[in-house]
């Protein structure tokens, strides 16, 4: 739900670069390693954001379905996919795309129903295939159950289930002329809270003569979490699915379940954003301490499951020590909280620019302390989501992007923590945005136009082949339209190539799975000082350590790996890697010469 600033994006080229690679054959990926560690499954997993509108349509509607995800389990197992998170299928409105739920117990109908996500289920697990669901807790939809009956008056069963205020008089002192601009009946909101989506974050509901609160759209309430009948109803919602079989969730937003009590002004900041609201420092608004006794209690219901659930956060924090704080200090919180910083941060915190490219101070930076700052926790890497756009524009420099994709890879699969890709990533899929308004679909592209050009870019459908529709749909009407370089960008070609990007993710998400330095062996820096290779040693009791490297420059790079430095014998290598095809038969670890951008991952002998 929460997503990051973005401004005057452009769609770069998919470019193809020529490269070679070591070749392995290619089969169903084999849990066994998995099954071998004492680890619980999701600390080595490879878990695949699946978007279901946009994944694969059964049934000729022209929107993805959970059938849809059936279909495409083989794929996802032989990508080596341990776990499925799906974004919101529950009944929905569709204001934003299922994250306004009307109904926390159920199946949207346009994605099936709860006979196919039990299927969906069942089918994942013969597959060695988890699923995940988003659970989204801040909010619901306005016309979800609950909130109808709170916003019918101020005496119902239900009336505070919702974060409710009586504003204040339009002429009170300090009222700001922002505040007037939604004035009602003589009242105002009470502070000058802005919604992330655009416009106040209070919205005036007659019946009740009283504003509610909503984080988000106007039409995504949020939930008063002071409430326990709320945690109850929705520790129930976890359970109906738990109960089910579902591994665990992807919390949604959860940093802003609590809002201040005092209803206090947010500091401004100076300046407007894309909806041209004041800037705020939201620190009343997201990360209050109250979320993680809730986290606590949540973690306690996980685990009264047998299975190792899980719980995910989707947890966008300035700096490595906040990111402790979502594990639980005294007790278990959340067992795998978002690491946004390598992947969706510049140096030094806050928000990437659209322009951000490689920096490798900056991936240096955030992987030690991802590997150093954790204590006994696990990290969770993630490079691409649902709401920004994919990696391969950031990062890309339009020249080089195919390779640098394949740094990106390299680092999601080869580094020591669970891995959180998202679907079309394995191909090099791009952000394609709208360029005129009239083509919006998401509200906030909208209402941010054209300063923010919304989220369309990053969903459109799933590239499976080269013929109609690419194989998503046989509907020629897809929801959102294809990215024009789908003949070329799609599973059936690039699975044909030796060269292409998703053999490239399937050898090393192979390698990660059935090496068991790269499974589960630690994770010690090379060359801190260097600033053109990134390089890592992997290594792993009575295994052989494993080496990587990667030039993050548009140059040619000479190094040479000294693994001694982190406690592996050996100046010799067998490469396992590679995308620059003059190392495939490199035997030393001394005087490599990487080309621009490539990757590199050996064997230490």
């Amino acid at each position: 739900m929460i997503r990051l600033s973005r401004f005057h994006r452009a769609a770069l080229p998919y470019v193809f670069a020529g490269f070679t690679v070591v070749t392995l054959a290619l089969a169903a990926p084999s849990p066994a390693s998995a099954q071998a560690s004492a680890d619980p499954w999701w600390k080595h997993a490879l878990v695949d954001e699946l978007y279901p509108r946009s994944f694969q349509d059964s049934n000729g509607d022209g929107v993805g379905d959970l059938n849809g995800i059936t279909q495409r389990l083989d794929y996802l197992q032989k990508l080596g996919v341990d776990a499925i998170w799906i974004a919101p299928m529950y009944p929905s409105p569709q204001v934003d795309f299922g994250y306004d739920i009307s109904d926390y117990e159920n199946v949207d109908p346009q994605y099936g129903s709860l006979a196919d996500m039990q299927r969906l289920i069942d089918d994942a697990q013969k597959h060695h295939i988890h699923v995940l669901l988003d659970m989204v807790l801040n909010h619901t939809s306005d016309k979800h159950k609950w909130f109808i009956e709170s916003a019918a008056s101020r005496t119902n069963p239900k009336q505070d289930w919702y974060v409710w205020s009586d504003g204040i008089k339009a002429d009170s002192p300090g009222v700001t002329a922002y505040q007037k601009r939604y004035e009602h009946e003589g009242m105002v909101p009470p502070n000058n809270w802005t919604s992330l989506f655009g416009g106040s974050a209070w919205e005036w509901v007659p019946a009740r003569k009283q504003f509610y609160y909503h984080k988000f759209y106007k039409q995504q309430p949020d939930l008063n979490w002071r409430n326990p009948a709320v945690e109850k109803a929705c520790f129930g919602a976890m359970k109906f699915w738990l109960d089910r079989g579902v591994a665990g969730f992807r919390l949604d937003a959860i940093p802003t379940l609590f809002e201040d009590p005092q209803l206090r002004n947010e500091p401004e900041l100076g300046g407007t954003n894309a909806q041209g609201d004041p800037n705020l420092n939201d620190m009343y608004t997201n990360m209050l301490p109250e979320v993680h006794d809730v986290q606590r209690r949540m973690r306690k219901l996980v685990d009264s499951y047998p299975g190792n659930r899980v719980l995910i956060g989707e947890t966008y924090l300035p700096d490595t020590q906040e990111l402790m704080k979502w594990y639980g200090a005294s007790q278990d919180e959340l067992q795998l909280p978002m690491d946004m910083l390598v992947g969706f941060h510049t140096e030094g915190g806050g928000p990437s620019s659209p322009n951000v490219k490689l920096d490798i101070n900056h991936f240096r930076k955030y992987l030690t302390e991802m590997e150093t700052q954790l204590g006994p926790n696990w990290p969770l890497l993630v490079f691409d989501n649902h709401d920004n756009e994919r990696s391969w524009n950031r990062f890309g420099d339009g020249v080089h992007n195919a390779a640098i994709a394949k740094i990106i890879a390299t680092t999601l699969l080869t580094t020591r923590a669970t891995a959180l890709m998202y679907y079309g990533e394995e191909l090099g899929m791009t952000t394609e945005t709208p360029t005129r308004k009239e083509d919006v679909k998401d509200p906030i592209g909208i209402t941010g136009w054209p300063k923010e050009k919304g989220r369309d870019g990053e969903r459109t459908p799933m590239q499976w082949t080269p013929g109609p529709q690419a194989g998503f749909s046989t509907n020629p009407h897809t929801w959102l339209p294809l990215a024009p370089n789908y003949k070329t960008v799609n599973v059936e070609v690039e699975s044909k190539e030796p060269n292409s990007q998703l053999t490239w993710f399937e050898k090393l998400s192979m390698l990660r799975r059935e090496n068991a330095s790269l499974h589960a062996g630690s994770e010690t820096m090379l060359d801190s000082g260097n600033e053109h290779v990134l390089s890592w040693v992997r290594s792993a009791p009575g295994s052989k350590s494993v080496v990587l490297a990667m030039n993050f420059s548009a140059e040619p790079q000479t190094v040479t790996l000294d693994v001694s430095k982190a406690g592996a014998m050996g100046s010799g290598a067998r490469t396992l890697a590679t995308d620059d095809s003059k190392l495939e038969g490199t035997h030393s670890l001394k005087s490599i010469t990487l080309a621009p951008f490539a990757s590199y991952v050996a064997e230490i002998e």
